[in-house]
């Protein structure tokens, strides 16, 4: 990308999920280590998600899904970035979501994807490691 700066990162609740506390935590823990977060709210939808990423110009996106869409959000927040050629906006994710699915998952496009009782400094560590890596 060439920009200087923070990481920015959209978190975002896509769905009709409003368990919204891992987010959170997610979103502070990236902002205490210097990013810059831009955290959607609850119940968003994967164009409206993709179009704050793009407008903030961020360099990822972290979907946090605890309502067992995770297959059918991810896949939609990817189309978008695609259709949009903001592809090089990585997308991550978190949630409650099945050993089996994450090798789809990952198939797919979804950069990484953390499990409850990921510690917050590998998701830190990790969004340090590859967002914007080639900047």
């Amino acid at each position: 990308m060439g920009v200087s700066g923070p990481i920015r990162v959209v978190v975002a609740k896509p769905g009709l999920d409003g368990h919204d506390r891992g987010a959170k935590v997610i979103a502070r823990a990236l902002r205490d280590a210097g990013m810059e977060v831009i955290y959607t709210g609850l119940h968003q939808t994967p164009e409206q998600v993709v179009d704050t990423a793009i407008q903030e110009d961020a360099d990822g996106i972290g979907l946090s899904i605890l309502s067992g869409a995770h297959m059918t959000l991810c896949a939609r927040v990817l189309e978008l970035l695609k259709e949009r050629d903001a592809a090089d906006i990585k997308v991550f994710c978190g949630g409650i979501i099945p050993d089996e699915d994450i090798v789809e998952l990952k198939a797919m496009g979804v950069a990484d994807i953390f499990t409850p009782g990921t510690p917050t400094t590998d998701v830190v560590a990790w969004v340090t490691a590859n967002l914007r890596a080639a900047g």
